[in-house]
């Protein structure tokens, strides 16, 4: 659409109608087209709202020669070429900082990710004053690790490592609690000899004690405190983590990574974790730092998934007791009968298959499933699991 199509469309507005927040919001959404129609901001914060907004939206309509401003002085002018802001990056700290005084928390989440993935300003990775201002999130963890080349500079690698120590951190809170009670086992109804506060048996403990009941003062005197005792399964497993690190599996390396330290931190359990596209990469000896493997990947390139579960096999000592989690999109970029064909060997050699779908940031699996489907047929289970739901899988499949 050209500049005077947009101009005869919108401006049919009814100004007179227009008040208040819905004028501003109509000023918003029309940016610089408003000027000559619309009434000027009520407020300097409405303006610099539309200010902020522009210097992000307006990219999408000087990107089709439609909106530039020649009456702009020459400083304010933008060269967009390549996606990036060129000779306004400068002004990108101070954008940023209008943006998140000016906008709740969930709207500045949702134009920095814009900013990043869809009009790609990189410069808010390569400015160490742009980087530390933007909110940690997973989002911004896998635009770090997309872009991980593009982190220069030892103040802008210093904040990127602790944006992903940040999150790392946040999701391991939220998931070693579910994995370790999954695969530690459960409470046993023996008495136990460990009398830590958890095992507490407070059913047993007050019936044991209930011939002990004062009842003038209402209170039961505890003379024997009942504990339950845990059974603890060991697991003399080989667990190999195979990841595919093409584009698209962002959210899986970074779940897989921070569930493969939690996994090689428990007993009489061994963590193989590897990284595929076209060529393969083990990182087992960095489990212990999922901020230093993450820093690692290399996200993007082809997809090699016989490649990668030829790797696995030449890990392999005792073929009963391993599991191979293969944790890919399906989408073989090598030959599909070599794949079928190594599945099967691994499958006839007695190591337990998983294949896990991939998953994306709503947690919904997106794959071919016309691979996924041939490689069940060749003995490997198909299934798409949170990280809570593998560690049951594996509590099942090991116990």
């Amino acid at each position: 659409m050209t500049e005077s199509e947009v101009k005869e469309n919108d401006c049919n507005l009814n100004k007179s109608n227009l008040h208040g927040a819905a004028l501003s919001r109509w000023r918003q959404v029309l940016g610089r087209f408003s000027d000559d129609r619309l009434p000027s901001p009520s407020s300097p914060d409405d303006q610099r709202r539309e200010q902020a907004l522009d210097f992000l939206y307006g990219q999408e309509y000087e990107g089709r020669g439609v909106r530039v401003d020649n009456d702009r002085p020459a400083d304010e002018q933008r060269d967009f070429k390549g996606g990036s802001l060129m000779a306004s990056r400068p002004n990108i700290p101070h954008w940023i900082s209008e943006v998140r005084d000016l906008f709740p928390a969930n709207t500045v989440e949702l134009i920095e990710k814009h900013a990043l993935e869809r009009y790609e300003l990189t410069e808010l990775l390569t400015d160490a004053e742009v980087l530390s201002k933007l909110e940690p999130n997973l989002d911004l963890l896998k635009t770090l690790l997309t872009f991980r080349n593009q982190l220069q500079g030892k103040p802008v690698l210093t904040i990127a490592r602790r944006i992903v120590k940040q999150v790392v951190e946040e999701l391991q809170d939220r998931l070693e609690a579910d994995i370790r009670r999954s695969l530690l086992g459960q409470r046993s109804r023996r008495p136990s000899s460990l009398k830590i506060a958890q095992n507490l048996n407070w059913r047993g403990t007050i019936r044991s004690n209930l011939q002990n009941y004062d009842r003038q003062q209402q209170r039961l005197l505890v003379e024997s405190v009942k504990f339950f005792s845990r059974v603890e399964r060991r697991l003399p497993w080989h667990i190999i983590l195979c990841i595919d690190q093409s584009g698209s599996m962002a959210d899986s390396v970074i779940h897989s990574a921070v569930m493969g330290g939690i996994l090689a931190k428990l007993p009489t359990l061994k963590v193989s974790f590897l990284l595929f596209d076209t060529a393969v990469v083990d990182l087992s000896h960095q489990l212990h730092d999922p901020v230093e493997l993450l820093l690692s990947c290399q996200l993007g390139g082809g997809t090699h998934i016989a490649q990668a579960l030829a790797h696995s096999q030449t890990l392999i000592d005792n073929p009963q007791r391993t599991a191979v989690i293969l944790i890919t999109d399906f989408a073989e970029g090598g030959s599909p009968t070599a794949l079928k064909a190594r599945c099967k060997q691994l499958k006839e050699s007695g190591v337990t298959l998983l294949g896990l779908a991939a998953l994306d940031e709503n947690a919904k699996p997106y794959y071919d499933r016309r691979m996924a489907e041939k490689l069940a047929a060749c003995g490997m289970e198909i299934a798409a699991l949170t990280p809570q739901n593998l560690a049951a899988w594996l509590a099942r499949t090991i116990s």
